[in-house]
């Protein structure tokens, strides 16, 4: 018996992904552990691999978007045709129900299409067949905009969706692509776009390139790159984005961390870093200050009852912000554990999408750089994110006696929607008054 290949759920707020790659062929025998096919979220790629066994036989081609639990192929028995296929003896198997373009549509749990009336009343005027959609709305319903998206299609080349989107940042018009098979695939743009296709640039293309200058090479903005840029957009887009600077003393915090050294060093413990004392004062301080660990819904405010720390983490090519649970209730020697371990899974590739969502607070550091100050952006759901510096020499009078001291600089930036000016700077004061006094860090809450 067939075995369905399905589309994993690989978070909480999934809603969809995009086959990226097939990384084997119709035909290839697959044993369990197999990496099937490289699959594109808004936040990771990961490979999935093969649960059982089998003779793989594709259904859907590279670039097709889907919801969890759709169908992309089969793994079958010797001799074994997959649905739809007609067997050698003449008889056809169960074909999986198909939507615009040959992809599968994602497997009805109920045994009933769901369709919003408002798609119904749109496709009854275009002229659309809402049998053949694949809905996008919850829990695989058929809502108006694929209704309108489907007819687009139709007025158009079919196109994989990350096809399209490559085609729009190259400033390619996807209708002069050239293509084999009537699908246009990302392969299809690559070539356009490195000029073994005769698809010609759209105009909008050459306005942003300076006279005199050509592309010596082209970086599509696609995948994380891509998830980034947009998400950034979002951000400066939709909040009203203000950043404040402030030096903080560090000197007690180096202090009481060479002590830790000489106490731990013997026993191979790790001793929490600076940035680990920031992240657990910023916990703290969103105790006192909550209307820093809030989100924005229509025009009013949630404050948000638990606290969770996202650290932003540079990775090849993009940025990652996993997020810490309950950051305020860990031990800084927890956080301390809990912050590296992250860390370490992204630049890995294994971390998982649960661990990247639900952040209601975000840390990002730039100090390792020697970043003294800069403005980091929201992001988006989070009304407010805390850039840290690089640690540095400064000094400060006693007196009549100059006395050296070690300072970095805190870039809080915050959504003036919901916070003033006043309370930000209030808030910043309580992260110093914490740092100056990290004593009183190292208990657990």
């Amino acid at each position: 018996m067939a075995i369905e290949v399905l589309l994993p759920k690989l978070g909480l707020t999934m809603e969809e992904g995009t086959v990226d790659e097939w990384l084997v062929n119709d035909g290839d025998v697959i044993s369990v552990g197999t990496p099937l096919l490289r699959l594109a979220t808004d936040k990771i790629d990961v490979d999935v691999e093969a649960e059982s066994e089998g003779i793989i036989a594709r259904a859907v081609p590279n670039g097709t978007t889907l919801a969890p639990g759709s169908v992309l192929g089969w793994l079958l028995a010797p001799g074994e045709v997959a649905p739809g296929e007609v067997a050698p003896g003449g008889a056809t198997a169960p074909a999986a129900p198909s939507a615009p373009g040959g992809e599968t549509a994602p497997v009805a749990l109920s045994g009933r299409q769901r369709v919003s009336p408002n798609a119904r009343r749109v496709a009854s005027e275009l002229g659309i067949d809402v049998a053949s959609l694949r809905g996008s709305g919850p829990g695989g319903r058929v809502v108006s905009e694929d209704v309108e998206e489907s007819a687009r299609v139709q007025a158009t080349k079919v196109t994989s969706p990350l096809a399209r989107r490559d085609a729009i940042q190259a400033g390619i018009d996807v209708n002069e692509v050239p293509t084999d098979t009537g699908y246009v695939t990302r392969k299809d743009v690559r070539e356009a776009i490195s000029g073994h296709g005769v698809a010609t640039p759209a105009p909008s293309s050459l306005a942003i390139i300076p006279p005199g200058q050509e592309s010596s090479s082209i970086i599509p903005m696609k995948g994380m790159r891509g998830t980034i840029a947009a998400r950034m957009v979002q951000s400066l887009t939709e909040m009203a984005q203000l950043t404040h600077g402030f030096e903080v003393c560090m000197d007690a915090v180096v202090e009481l961390r060479g002590t830790l050294k000489e106490q731990y060093h013997d026993f191979g413990l790790q001793v929490p870093s600076l940035n680990d004392f920031v992240v657990r004062a910023t916990a703290l301080a969103l105790r006192k200050h909550p209307i820093l660990n809030a989100t924005i819904t229509g025009r009013e405010i949630h404050l948000l009852r638990r606290i969770h720390m996202g650290m932003a983490v540079a990775v090849p090519g993009g940025l990652m912000v996993p997020v810490i649970r309950d950051a305020d209730t860990l031990s800084i020697f927890d956080l301390a554990r809990a912050t590296r371990e992250l860390a370490e899974s992204c630049r890995a590739g294994s971390i998982s999408l649960d661990a990247l969502e639900g952040g209601s607070f975000a840390v990002t550091s730039l100090g390792t750089y020697g970043v003294d100050f800069f403005t980091p952006v929201i992001n988006p759901g989070n009304v407010g994110i805390l850039g840290v510096g690089r640690l540095r020499d400064s000094g400060r009078w006693d007196e009549e006696r100059f006395v050296k001291t070690q300072v970095l600089t805190l870039s809080l930036t915050f959504d003036h929607r919901a916070v003033d000016g006043a309370p930000a700077a209030e808030f910043l004061q309580t992260i110093a008054e914490l740092l100056a006094r990290p004593l009183v860090l190292l208990p657990g809450a």
